[in-house]
């Protein structure tokens, strides 16, 4: 019974001495939970207003509209990037 604490106890040991050495030689580390929903997210507001604006601002050009296309475009964009953003919310973090 101790063989096998003493085993589990260098097996920690042996482990947290790999992770000190691939700090100390700058190999990255794997995300932490959650960080590839945050990047997600972000992409998704960006995205949805980055989009929405040149889509607004075309319809704008195009019609004669001048602001009315890019703000009712630009708000539906960002309404359903929100309702993205709930259902990512939802999710269990990888």
């Amino acid at each position: 019974m101790a063989d096998v604490h003493q085993k589990n106890d260098l097996d920690a040991r042996i482990a947290s001495a790999k992770a000190a050495g691939q700090v100390r030689a700058g190999v990255a580390l794997p995300p932490a939970k959650g960080y590839s929903q945050g990047a997600r997210v972000l992409t998704l507001l960006l995205g949805a207003l980055f989009g929405g604006g040149v889509m607004g601002w075309a319809l704008d050009h195009w019609l004669g509209t001048s602001p009315w296309a890019l703000l009712i475009v630009l708000t539906l964009a960002v309404i359903g990037a929100f309702l993205n953003i709930i259902k990512i919310s939802k999710e269990r973090a990888e």
